[in-house]
C-alpha cells in the first residue's frame, strides 16, 4: 500500500475505499479497491455478498462473476473520486426468488441508477485524491472488491495480508468512468 497523499480518506461515505498497490495481483501500479466486510449490514452490502456467492469457480479457488452481475462506476468531481457498485434488477430478482422475504425486499430500499433504471445502486463510496482511473484499450481499470471477515476498522494493509493468506477474496469488477464534473 502506498503511503502518499492519494490515500486520504474523508469521514462521510468513504469507509473501506482505498487507492494503492495490491502486490499479489501484479507488480507496480495503483489500484482502486473497496472493502466489503461481512460486518456490513446495509442492504446494498448484503445484496453485494449474495452476488459474490453467485460466482462460478474456474481454477481452484478462483471465482468468476458474469460482467453484468456486479459492475462499478467511477465518478470524478474535482479532487473527489466516487466508486458506485451497481447491479441489474433482473439479476437480483432471479437470485432473490428463493430467498427469505426479508431479503427479497432489499432492492426496494435502494435507489435506481440515475443513468439506467434497470440497475440499482448498491454502494457508493468517495475519497479525496488526485488519482484518475487508467484507460487501456477503451476500458477503464477495474475496481477490486475485497470480500473479508475482518472487522470494520480493518485497513488496507490488513485486508491485503488476509488476501495473501487466503482469508479474503478479491472480485475484479468492470468499471466505467463518468467525466469530471468539476
Amino acid at each position: 500500500m502506498t503511503k502518499d497523499d492519494d490515500i486520504q480518506q474523508t469521514p462521510e461515505g468513504s469507509a473501506e475505499l482505498w487507492i494503492g498497490a495490491v502486490p499479489s495481483l501484479g507488480p507496480g501500479g495503483r489500484d482502486v479497491f473497496l472493502g466489503l466486510g461481512s460486518h456490513a449490514d446495509e442492504p446494498g452490502a448484503r445484496l453485494s455478498r449474495l452476488l459474490l456467492d453467485r460466482g462460478h469457480e474456474g481454477e481452484e479457488g478462483v471465482f468468476y462473476l458474469l460482467p453484468e452481475d456486479l459492475t462499478a462506476r467511477y465518478e470524478q468531481t474535482g479532487d473527489r473520486l466516487a466508486v458506485t457498485l451497481l447491479a441489474r434488477r433482473d439479476v437480483l430478482a432471479h437470485i432473490l426468488r428463493a430467498r427469505p422475504e426479508e431479503e427479497r425486499v432489499l432492492p426496494g430500499a435502494l435507489p435506481s441508477d440515475p443513468l439506467d433504471a434497470d440497475r440499482i445502486v448498491l454502494l457508493r463510496r468517495e475519497l479525496t485524491t488526485g488519482f484518475v482511473p487508467v484507460e487501456q484499450g477503451g476500458e477503464f481499470q477495474p475496481v477490486l472488491l475485497v470480500d473479508h471477515t475482518a472487522g470494520p476498522d480493518a485497513g488496507p494493509e490488513e485486508l491485503i495480508a488476509l488476501f495473501e493468506e487466503g482469508e479474503a477474496g478479491i472480485a475484479v469488477l468492470n468499471a466505467e468512468l463518468l467525466p469530471d464534473r468539476a
